[in-house]
């Protein structure tokens, strides 16, 4: 009964994924068409990030520049890489990888934005040195709003930064580690039993994702009031949604490849065609991503003003008002 069940599973739903030659000698003219727009797409948000970069150069002072060049640069590099990865399925996981890695360095960047939209560090340490901080938010302490509330100082910022930052570093010496593992044949993303390497590496990187974006929930969540005028709301929106669609909707796809409810498609196999599904969907997000996220950070703006500024407007304001209470 096995041998015959063994029997009709078509032998390319065992194999490897195809080489990009066999990918392009299979399409057909619907193929022909969406792989000419999805690469037309990851061209067009490649090409637009790059002008971009070239006036934030030009326009903003450093180190914003930088920060925002890196942030932006979230959307067209994965859309890049998932492009790579369309077409040649066999460097999946090194383009996957690669945009992880890229976006780890954008956590932690995150991180460094908020804190120069305040002036800086040292700004931002005279602003808020001795006020409390929640830390009861997410993704590790979001049910647990019994958490004392937190003074900010120059340690609690260096322990934020670098809780950001482990994952930035870590990540990308777990990525390098899983392709050398790779290339040996240790390393199996679909390989969950105990004595594979991707069941003890993946679900560790699993848990330096969660610890480097608490410090940036932490610090966003107390400071987002500040800086509405500067947009940091659909900012913080995009990053999350990024994370989302690169982390948890690869994951569930590959779950349900490897769970076999993503069908062989020869030359495809069920990994291989989830894995071809996950980078086409992830062009098409990706680019109304990177349009989005042009606007937001394309443009120049005044500095934010200062605790003393804005505690002399609002004195000026009471004052005002008083002045018209008495004469009425």
């Amino acid at each position: 009964m096995e041998e015959q069940y063994n029997s009709t599973i078509d032998p390319a739903c065992l194999q490897e994924p195809p080489l990009a030659l066999d990918v392009i000698k299979q399409l057909d003219v619907f193929g022909i068409i969406l792989y000419a727009m999805l690469t037309s797409m990851s061209c067009i948000s490649l090409l637009l990030y790059l002008e971009q970069c070239v006036f934030i150069y030009k326009k903003l002072p450093c180190p914003k520049k930088t920060t925002i060049i890196w942030i932006s640069g979230a959307a067209p590099v994965i859309a890049t890489m998932a492009c790579f990865g369309m077409w040649i399925p066999r460097a999946v996981i090194i383009t996957d990888m690669t945009s992880n890695c890229y976006f780890a360095v954008v956590v932690y960047k995150v991180l460094v934005l908020l804190v120069e939209e305040l002036g800086g560090s040292s700004a931002f340490l005279e602003r808020f040195t001795g006020k409390s901080f929640k830390i009861s938010t997410g993704p590790c302490c979001c049910c647990c709003p019994c958490l004392p509330r937190v003074p900010m100082s120059r340690f609690m910022l260096f322990l934020l930064k670098l809780g950001a930052l482990q994952y930035a570093i870590l990540k990308t010496f777990l990525s390098v580690l899983s392709i050398i593992l790779w290339t040996n044949g240790n390393y199996d993303p679909a390989d969950v039993e105990i004595t594979g390497a991707a069941i003890w590496i993946n679900p560790f990187i699993g848990v330096l994702t969660i610890l480097s974006l608490w410090p940036v929930a932490i610090v966003f969540m107390n400071i987002n009031s500040l800086l509405r005028s500067l947009s940091i709301i659909p900012k913080y929106a995009m990053y999350q949604l990024i994370l989302v669609l690169s982390q948890l909707q690869t994951s569930i796809i590959n779950i349900l490849a490897l769970d076999g409810t993503i069908a062989c498609s020869p030359p495809f196999s069920s990994q291989a065609r989830g894995s071809m599904l996950s980078q086409q969907i992830m062009i098409m997000e990706m680019f109304l991503i990177s349009l989005y996220t042009r606007f937001l950070y394309r443009r120049t703006y005044d500095p934010l003003p200062t605790e003393a500024r804005d505690n002399e407007k609002n004195n000026k304001a009471a004052l005002e008002a008083a002045h018209l209470e008495h004469d009425i």
